[in-house]
């Protein structure tokens, strides 16, 4: 039986970690929250190929902070609520300063 090849994503996502040494299985939730962050269309098509909808779905909506681009991107690409992240729902009960 194979290894599941490793996805390919650019390196300036993972700046400030060791790229080299990712595990990919141990911090899924950290790779997945990241390539969403600050991935392209390509990672984010790569990142859906490894690891598929419903565990990217898991990590996201369990995720304790996401911006709120990433929210909708996420909400967009999986097609879900945007009731359905945890941190969204987070962010309508702490409402920040109007910026003028």
């Amino acid at each position: 039986m194979s290894a599941k090849p490793k996805p390919i994503f650019h390196k300036r996502i993972f700046w400030d970690v060791n790229f080299e040494n990712l595990d990919y299985e141990n911090k899924a939730n950290f790779i997945i929250e990241r390539v969403f962050e600050r991935g392209d269309v390509e990672d984010i098509r790569n990142c859906r190929r490894y690891y598929g909808d419903e565990k990217i779905s898991n990590a996201l909506t369990k995720a304790k902070w996401l911006n709120l681009q990433t929210i909708y991107l996420a909400s967009a690409v999986l097609s879900n609520n945007l009731t359905d992240y945890k941190c969204y729902i987070q962010a309508l009960s702490n409402p920040t300063h109007w910026l003028f």
